[in-house]
């Protein structure tokens, strides 16, 4: 297998990590949206709304564009287990529990992006680095803020 014929499946396989992660990530967050409680409930629970559905538009902009380039988008709660490195809730977390599992999931994300952005400018791949960068941007903000919330 060619060099870069080995890398365009590892971009494919970088896509379909992503999907999973957010296809993970969105339940996860419909759970904790649903099971928060304490004071912070009304700030919390509006957030992890927002969270999903920025979630379901990145899973479906992730798809779309392995699809565009030649991918099959991995589309399976078994495929998104097996590729994805966050794990789901356990329940019964406290809210401050919520958010820091949300922290290190976007760690994970970040961390994961950073690697997907570098193979698809290798390839040339400008719209798909482009794609990610923007991901990335965003889960970074996000993590800080939740962060911030953690004290």
């Amino acid at each position: 297998m060619s060099t870069e014929l080995k890398n365009q499946t590892e971009l494919y396989t970088a896509l379909n990590r992503q999907t999973a992660n957010w296809s993970l990530l969105g339940v996860k967050l419909h759970h904790y949206h649903w099971y928060v409680s304490g004071t912070h409930f009304f700030t919390l629970h509006e957030k992890f709304e927002e969270l999903y559905n920025e979630a379901a538009g990145y899973v479906d902009e992730l798809a779309e564009r392995n699809l565009a380039i030649g991918g099959k988008p991995a589309s399976t709660m078994k495929q998104y287990l097996e590729l994805s490195q966050l794990k789901e809730a356990d329940g019964g977390e406290s809210a401050s529990e919520m958010v820091a599992a949300l922290v290190k999931d976007f760690g994970t994300i970040a961390a994961e992006l950073k690697d997907a952005i570098t193979l698809a400018e290798e390839l040339d791949d400008h719209p798909t680095a482009d794609l990610f960068i923007g991901i990335r941007s965003s889960v970074e903000k996000t993590a800080w803020m939740l962060n911030a919330y953690l004290g």
